[in-house]
């Protein structure tokens, strides 16, 4: 029984993070708006995910099916962040990427899962888009960007 005590205090203070150990997140963004304004300007759904953190539905999202060549915005600013040319079918029911558009995301830590993920946010107002992944398609990147559909809007290449 001393042995399981022991055991379970290594592991308290072992899983412990400092300070230092954390990644810094942006938290200066150039869009600033209070909760009231976010909620005048986007869905509740998009409230959720966006301001919130949530996740929608798995195979949910109408952008799971996109293959027309565009851009992929953040729906609550409109910064450009992906394009299709490196989305691919990851079979996770969310859209997903291999890569972002240079600088249009800053990323964060969390662990609301119980185990340390990635963040991915939207690099000019901070929006929660989903979780970066490290097993993505091997031949490209090996990334996958798991991003929730009703964090982007797409805009077709001819508009």
């Amino acid at each position: 029984m001393k042995k399981i005590i022991l055991l379970l205090i290594c592991l308290q203070f072992g899983s412990c993070q400092s300070n230092a150990q954390k990644k810094q997140t942006k938290t200066n963004f150039e869009i600033s708006k209070t909760e009231a304004e976010w909620r005048k300007v986007l869905t509740a759904e998009e409230f959720n995910v966006l301001r919130k953190s949530g996740t929608e539905p798995a195979f949910s999202s109408p952008l799971n099916k996109v293959e027309q060549a565009g851009t992929f915005v953040c729906a609550a600013c409109k910064n450009p962040l992906y394009q299709t040319k490196y989305k691919f079918d990851s079979g996770t029911g969310w859209p997903s990427f291999d890569r972002a558009i240079d600088s249009s995301l800053t990323v964060s830590s969390d662990r609301k899962l119980g185990y340390k993920r990635t963040e991915a946010l939207c690099g000019k107002c901070g929006s929660h888009l989903g979780h970066i992944f490290n097993d993505g398609p091997r031949e490209t990147t090996g990334m996958r960007h798991c991003i929730n559909g009703v964090a982007l809007d797409f805009i077709p290449k001819n508009k």
